[in-house]
């Protein structure tokens, strides 16, 4: 099927063509077996590498490179390396035995170089080195038995023919494919892609000095060095911009068409407000009094709010929180606060409960928990709007709880809801669909903000209330662990509480990591009834008994798993054992550790790890004693695993780029944030010439949603 391309591409290709692609893109969305060189079996190795169509391929870039020296002199060679010489073919040496490979004895009048060949055809091997004549090639040449070979020749080539580049770039592969059908099939490509109008701002281009698409795509499937290889080279970087540019052009529109959808403007008059700032023991931070501000002003508008509250550990989201609750009471309606587990939702409940006495409004909790006439009477109020806020989890999603005038609500730890729960609290509203105010407890990069959360308008909480103690931060080997239960002994006895927290619930054969049950035993053995377990694998009402032991005192140390990682909020709780630490992510020991330092007492982190430390783990643990700010913790964390593993691959929501490297282009993305929102506040119909070349980019793209939302208006 390798002739030239007449359809339109989606005929051919997997995908269909979404309406307004423009004709001159069609050939790149044909099928990828009508490139020169791809049949069946290509193709199919091809799709393991996520390449359908030509114009994947083109996005496809070569990620490393083989420097290939020209040497005059067969003496002049210096293996191990990879070189290119002119020789003279000598005798061939055919297998004497099945399984022995096929040598070839070549020679400049310098040296001789000995070819090996394994599982050779005879016919092929003596058509492409006839004895006596001179052929160039290109390999790696080692030293064997004191005598220089090359083992599989990379290129065997006459005098006559082109030479091989000097530094050649490498694809990656999968299945049948080598390097040679890749280059074929991606300088084929290349001859497809045709002359569009230019969608970057020509200031831009200008002060970067980037190429125009088609060159820029002609040099990064070329690079002349490893430098080019770099993120920062100029193809690359003009690469990677339109794909962010799209990205954010698409999150630009989605935006628009939700600020578009109906809304209702819910404006407080700050008395309620006014009781609770009176009556808290320190002002709030200007991070929080910016946040709520944001917030108000949101909610202030005729549009719907969708707004992401991302803060520190400690840094008080809660009360900001609170106080858009309250705007929704002040407006004479009701917010609703969702929490992802029974656990934070009660935890939450006794947080604002002082702070809605403060304010004289009624709140309430709606868990799975509550049944028969309890449940009813707090659906009967909450239908009757004398309850002002609802702390609930996922029961609230249920048909049967309806709010009398639904304004605002919060969701905490967003990654535990889904799509469907969010869009059926949507539904819950009265005249319109609330508010939305997404919670985060993890700091995130600003960049992998920008690209998960794009559509969304960002508070950060970067400050920490006065009053929150620093934690110090301990880093011992596991072989001084008497060391550690010795001194905490001594603070159980001062009537201390601590957390101690274990990668595992139960011992395993496969993995050598500390277990909570086995902890737990041997903890309870030494510390007697003042141990208490919690694990993800324990009933509900287990673990929340012995969560609220801990919390009024009546327990001093939790054995626990990572489930206390969120939420757990215990003042009096001054002391944090981590055990096999160097196992944990950054960002969930940043985490594990703000379980402390929450009330007024001086608190500890100890880190426990086993040796030896690898450099990950070293330099993990070392960043930890470093710094509490949390949004260093999260750009260290970003840089040492990567977007995916830091929020989590398969949850994580991040969009797919070919070429762009979120790890190490933050900037790029928030200034194709930038253009991308100017572009539209002076060209909301993309209608100048600027905004018709983004529309072809967002089809080569594939941003089907903003092409969708560009035809409706």
């Amino acid at each position: 099927m390798n002739g030239p391309v007449q359809a339109e591409a989606g005929e051919a290709g997997p995908r269909a063509v979404p309406k307004g692609r423009p004709p001159q893109l069609f050939p790149l969305f044909a099928a990828a077996d009508t490139l020169p060189g791809i049949g069946p079996k290509a193709a199919a190795s091809l799709s393991s590498l996520d390449v359908a169509r030509p114009r994947d391929l083109l996005l496809t870039l070569p990620h490393a490179g083989v420097t290939r020296r020209s040497v005059g002199r067969l003496a002049d060679l210096r293996p191990p390396e990879i070189a290119t010489v002119t020789v003279t073919v000598g005798r061939h040496h055919p297998p004497a035995t099945r399984g022995r490979p096929w040598r070839v004895v070549c020679s400049d009048g310098t040296g001789d170089l000995t070819l090996v060949f394994f599982n050779a055809r005879r016919e092929w091997i003596e058509s492409h080195l006839p004895t006596g004549q001179t052929r160039v090639l290109s390999g790696k040449v080692e030293l064997f038995d004191g005598l220089a070979q090359m083992v599989h020749p990379d290129h065997i080539l006459r005098p006559t023919d082109p030479p091989p580049a000097g530094f050649e770039p490498v694809y990656p592969l999968a299945g049948s494919l080598t390097q040679k059908v890749m280059a074929k099939a991606a300088a084929a490509a290349l001859e497809r892609v045709p002359p569009l109008p230019e969608w970057i701002d020509a200031a831009l281009l200008a002060q970067k000095g980037w190429p125009d698409w088609p060159a820029a795509l002609a040099a990064a499937h070329a690079p002349a060095s490893f430098d080019d290889l770099s993120p920062d080279a100029t193809a690359r970087a003009r690469l990677a911009y339109d794909e962010l540019l799209a990205h954010q052009m698409t999150l630009a529109l989605v935006r628009r068409d939700r600020r578009r959808a109906p809304g209702r403007a819910t404006v407080g008059d700050g008395a309620l407000r006014g009781r609770v700032l009176a009556g808290l023991p320190w002002p709030p931070t200007g991070a929080q009094k910016r946040a709520v501000d944001e917030i108000a002003a949101d909610m202030g508008a005729a549009q719907r709010m969708n707004r992401l509250l991302q803060g520190d550990v400690g840094a008080g989201k809660t009360l900001v929180a609170f106080m858009a609750l309250l705007i929704a009471a002040e407006a004479g309606g009701q917010g609703v606060l969702m929490a992802p587990t029974e656990i934070l939702a009660r935890q939450h409940l006794a947080a604002l409960t002082p702070l809605a006495a403060l304010a004289g409004v009624r709140i309430a909790a709606l868990t799975g928990r509550d049944k028969g006439e309890d449940r009813a009477a707090i659906l009967r109020d909450l239908a009757a709007g004398t309850t002002q806020v609802l702390v609930g989890t996922h029961a609230v999603f249920q048909r049967e709880v309806a709010f009398h005038d639904l304004r605002l609500a919060v969701i905490d730890e967003q990654h535990r809801f889904g799509v469907t729960q969010r869009l059926e609290l949507a539904g819950k509203g009265r005249e319109a669909p609330p508010d939305m105010l997404v919670m985060t407890a993890t700091p995130i990069p600003r960049s992998l903000a920008l690209a998960q959360f794009g559509d969304m308008e960002l508070s950060v909480l970067d400050e920490k209330p006065p009053g929150r103690q620093p934690i110090t931060t301990i880093v011992l080997p596991d072989d001084r662990l008497a060391e550690v239960t010795g001194r905490l002994r001594a603070a159980l006895g001062d009537g201390a509480r601590a957390y101690w927290v274990c990668p595992l619930v139960e011992e395993s054969e496969t993995v050598d990591l500390t277990a909570a049950q086995d902890r737990f035993v041997r903890l309870r053995a030494e510390f007697g009834d003042a141990v208490r377990l919690v694990h993800g694998q324990m009933p509900v009402e287990a673990r929340d008994a012995a969560m609220a032991e801990f919390a009024v005192g009546r327990a001093q140390l939790l054995v626990a798993t990572t489930v206390i990682e969120v939420g757990v909020d215990v003042p009096q709780a001054t002391i944090m054992v981590i055990e096999r630490a160097e196992s944990f992510g950054l960002a969930q020991l940043h985490q594990l550790r703000g379980r402390v330092g929450r009330g007024s007492g001086r608190s500890t982190c100890v880190l426990l790890y086993q040796d030896p430390l690898n450099e990950t783990g070293r330099r993990r643990l070392q960043i930890l004693r470093e710094t509490e700010d949390g949004f260093r913790i999260a750009e260290e964390d970003l840089a040492m695993r990567g977007a995916g593993d830091v929020l989590g691959t398969a949850q994580s929501g991040l969009p797919r780029f070919r070429v762009a490297d979120l790890e190490r282009q933050g900037a790029l993305l928030a200034l194709a944030r930038s253009d991308a929102r100017a572009l539209l506040e002076r060209d909301p119909q993309l209608a100048s010439p600027r905004g018709q070349a983004i529309r072809a980019l967002l089809c080569f793209m594939e941003q089907d949603r903003a092409i969708r939302l560009m035809s409706a208006g």
